[in-house]
C-alpha cells in the first residue's frame, strides 16, 4: 500500500502541478500573442480565428479534467485509509482523520488548478470574440 500512497502524493499531485504550469504557460503565451497581434495582417476571418483560438482547447481540457484527477486521488486515498483500518484492526480516530484529510488535499489541489484555468479560458474566449468583432468592423464584414 506504500506504492498507492506514493502514487497519490507524487503521481496525482505531480500531474496536477504539471497541468497548472501548462495552464499558466498557455495563458501567458496567449496574452502576449493578443497584445502584439496586428489585425491588418489577416485577410481571412477563419484564419484569424484559428490563430486566436490556438491551444485554448488545452485550457478548457485542463479546467474540466483537473477536478476529476483530484477526485481520483481522493478516492485512492480513502481506499488506502480503509485498507489500513482493515489490516490494522482498531485505529485511533485521529489517525483516520489525518489520513482522510490528506486524501482530500488532492481534490482541493484539483480545484485550485481548475478554477483559474476556466476563468482564464473564459477571459481569453471573450477576448477572441472582441478581436474578431473588431476585425469584422474594420473590414466591413
Amino acid at each position: 500500500m506504500e506504492v498507492l500512497k506514493n502514487i497519490i502524493d507524487y503521481g496525482i499531485m505531480g500531474i496536477l502541478i504539471a497541468m497548472s504550469i501548462g495552464s499558466f504557460s498557455i495563458a501567458i503565451e496567449r496574452f502576449l500573442y493578443f497584445k502584439k497581434l496586428d489585425l491588418n495582417n489577416f485577410t481571412d476571418k477563419r484564419f484569424l480565428e484559428l490563430q486566436l483560438t490556438n491551444r485554448l482547447y488545452l485550457l478548457a481540457s485542463i479546467g474540466s479534467n483537473a477536478p476529476y484527477i483530484g477526485l481520483l486521488g481522493t478516492v485512492m486515498g480513502i481506499i488506502l485509509t480503509f485498507y489500513t483500518i482493515g489490516s490494522e484492526g482498531m485505529m485511533d480516530s485521529g489517525k483516520i482523520m489525518i489520513a482522510l484529510a490528506l486524501a482530500m488535499k488532492v481534490t482541493a489541489a484539483g480545484l485550485v488548478v481548475a478554477i483559474p484555468s476556466i476563468f482564464i479560458y473564459n477571459f481569453l474566449i471573450r477576448r477572441v470574440r472582441v478581436i474578431l468583432t473588431t476585425w469584422e468592423i474594420e473590414n466591413g464584414r
